[in-house]
């Protein structure tokens, strides 16, 4: 399969895939509430070129999202219909220009798929941790396309991950909730939700209305 939409590729998408282990709770949560950020900053009808997917390392492929990952979705007013859960395969690897995975585990996991992932994969809080060390002045305007902005900012992101460490083993990990009751898997939610906050802004240039 072509690398279409890879950063080595250049071109006006750039896709973000989200890694879970089952794809029916934390990457679900965190592929639906990334789309439901931009279609806030940017409008409905515009993604500014950013194609949001996930998949699971164990992915139940064809299951739909977990009751309380919906309900979850619900509270933030986000869309969970029409989700079906898919197992991780090396074209979701390849075409991605960003990996971000609930745990260093799963991070691990999609690195040793090889497919030069290493660069452009992180575990989504440490990507967040990353991103707010980055001066938003340092990135391409976005007159320059978001997509060339976003590898940009995967770029500077890489390049800080060996100088700016986790304050804890745990500080990067998403605790997976299946089944776990609903409110696990609201605190899941605002976890995922305050960890995209950051990296939406810095991808957009937009801030969250308060």
């Amino acid at each position: 399969m072509s690398p279409e939409g890879r950063g080595i590729a250049g071109g006006d998408s750039f896709r973000i895939l989200h890694v879970s282990t089952g794809n029916v709770c934390r990457s679900p949560i965190t592929e639906r509430l990334t789309r439901h950020a931009l279609a806030v900053r940017l409008g409905q009808t515009s993604t500014g070129g950013l194609i949001v997917e996930s998949a699971g390392t164990w992915g139940h492929e064809g299951a739909p999202m977990e009751a309380n990952a919906a309900a979850v979705l619900a509270d933030f007013g986000a869309d969970a219909s029409g989700f079906t859960g898919r197992e991780l395969l090396d074209e979701h690897v390849i075409r991605a220009d960003l990996v971000l995975t609930a745990t260093r585990d799963h991070r691990a996991q999609v690195i040793s798929m090889g497919h030069s992932a290493g660069l452009r994969t992180f575990t989504l809080k440490e990507f967040t941790r990353l991103v707010r060390a980055i001066d938003p002045a340092t990135l391409p305007p976005l007159d320059d396309g978001m997509a060339e902005r976003a590898r940009a900012l995967v770029r500077a992101a890489a390049a800080l991950r060996g100088w700016l460490l986790a304050p804890s083993p745990d500080a990067d990990e998403v605790y997976d909730p299946y089944g776990a009751p609903i409110t696990f898997f609201r605190s899941i939610g605002d976890e995922i939700s305050q960890a995209l906050d950051p990296v939406v802004t810095a991808l957009t240039g937009v801030t969250a209305r308060r």
